[in-house]
């Protein structure tokens, strides 16, 4: 057999064997793997295809692993990200803001909103609270 097909077999094992375990260690392994088999392919001897091998998981090791990482971390506590984000933010009304419906903008944005305490009547060019996102709709309260 040759030296491509073996470093190919390698490549594919490790990258299935990443599938399942989500390391990423496993995938540079297979990632330089597949670069000393196309070292083998095109016909550089064993010792310069494990230098293949051993320089490309160098790199991948520096280059992959630290992204890698960053995106599997989660984020850090109390740092919101979405809708969730709007909420404690400054809006305004755009057209009036009842319990039952109306328009803001929140940061450029135009969303429907309604007003948290049902029985408040927001005229439009006031400054609201987002208190809570339920939906598509935001819930406001005025600022004092």
């Amino acid at each position: 057999m040759d030296d491509w097909v073996i470093w190919l077999i390698l490549a594919v094992v490790l990258g299935v064997a990443e599938i399942f375990t989500l390391t990423t260690a496993l995938g540079l392994l297979g990632g330089a793997a597949l670069f000393a088999s196309l070292a083998a392919l095109i016909g550089l001897p064993v010792p310069l295809q494990l230098i293949v091998f051993a320089g490309s998981l160098a790199a991948g090791v520096v280059v992959i692993r630290p992204i890698a990482k960053r995106h599997l971390r989660p984020p850090p506590p109390g740092r919101r990200f979405g809708v969730q984000a709007l909420v404690g933010k400054t809006a305004y009304v755009t057209s009036e803001v009842t319990g039952r419906d109306g328009r803001i903008k929140i940061g450029g944005e135009e969303w429907s909103a309604r007003a948290y305490d049902e029985t408040l009547v927001i005229p439009a060019g006031a400054a609201v609270d987002v208190i809570e996102i339920e939906g598509a709709t935001a819930l406001v309260y005025p600022r004092e």
